[in-house]
């Protein structure tokens, strides 16, 4: 399971590390799906599709991922001989993206994993306190899940049905940002199935050559618009990209 979120820093989130952050292509929040947001046709924005954005649910996939794809064990809690990677980032690369991560929790609507993931974060979490985390534990939680009874993290409700079946509901169901953190299969059948809205992906300056990626086969190209791209701390690149590009003209 790749791990979104590493047991292995302690950062101190304070209120300001969560304000809204900005991409370096538009100058709007990148949770816009919670705010007003310009109606240009030479930011190739339909009227309909701002519409849709705000009545609807967004799936929002992020992931911190290596130059070479990779997400696999970035703590080095699961084994893998080159997991390890998100801790040799600098302290200010570490500031840097915890402010950001503490923001996107906070502007969410609810969080979507799959089962391992969930297991991953749920004892990890659940004890801790500040902004960041009593925004993990507090907000909606849903788990696809075939086998899970009784998740003990708060919030939490397991989807046991089929998962395009019961994340398209949520998403008819929800008006804001849906989050998945990890959830390397999830993400895969959100992608292949089009039901993901945005990718957020946080570059870290490695490749492994080796492990588990983010991307697998899929049916058909999948093409992207990139929306966002921002220089993190010193070494750390997120990119943002639109994964709907029927949306987008």
């Amino acid at each position: 399971m790749a791990s979104k979120l590493p047991s292995a820093m302690d950062v101190n989130l304070r209120s300001r590390e969560c304000d809204t952050f900005t991409t370096l292509d538009t100058d709007w929040p990148v949770n816009w799906a919670l705010e007003p947001r310009p109606v240009c046709r030479s930011r190739g924005l339909y009227i309909s599709e701002l519409l849709r954005r705000i009545t609807m649910g967004q799936i929002i996939i992020t992931e911190n991922i290596s130059l070479d794809g990779v997400i696999q064990d970035p703590t080095g809690e699961e084994g893998f001989d080159r997991g390890g990677w998100f801790d040799r980032i600098s302290d200010k690369d570490r500031e840097h993206w915890a402010q950001i991560e503490c923001a996107e929790a906070v502007a969410a609507e609810a969080l979507l994993l799959g089962r391992r993931s969930f297991e991953w974060f749920a004892p990890r979490w659940s004890p801790r306190r500040g902004e960041w985390a009593d925004r993990l534990n507090t907000m909606p939680k849903l788990v696809v899940s075939s086998t899970l009874e009784n998740p003990a993290w708060q919030n939490s409700t397991v989807l046991n049905g089929d998962v395009l079946t019961e994340v398209t509901k949520l998403k008819q169901n929800t008006s804001g940002d849906i989050v998945v953190y990890a959830s390397a299969t999830l993400a895969r059948t959100l992608i292949e199935h089009d039901l993901a809205d945005e990718l957020r992906l946080m570059i870290f300056p490695v490749v492994l050559g080796a492990g588990e990626r983010l991307f697998g086969p899929t049916t058909d190209q999948k093409p992207m618009h990139r929306i966002g791209t921002r220089i993190v701390g010193d070494s750390l690149v997120l990119l943002t990209y639109r994964l709907r590009l029927g949306d987008i003209t």
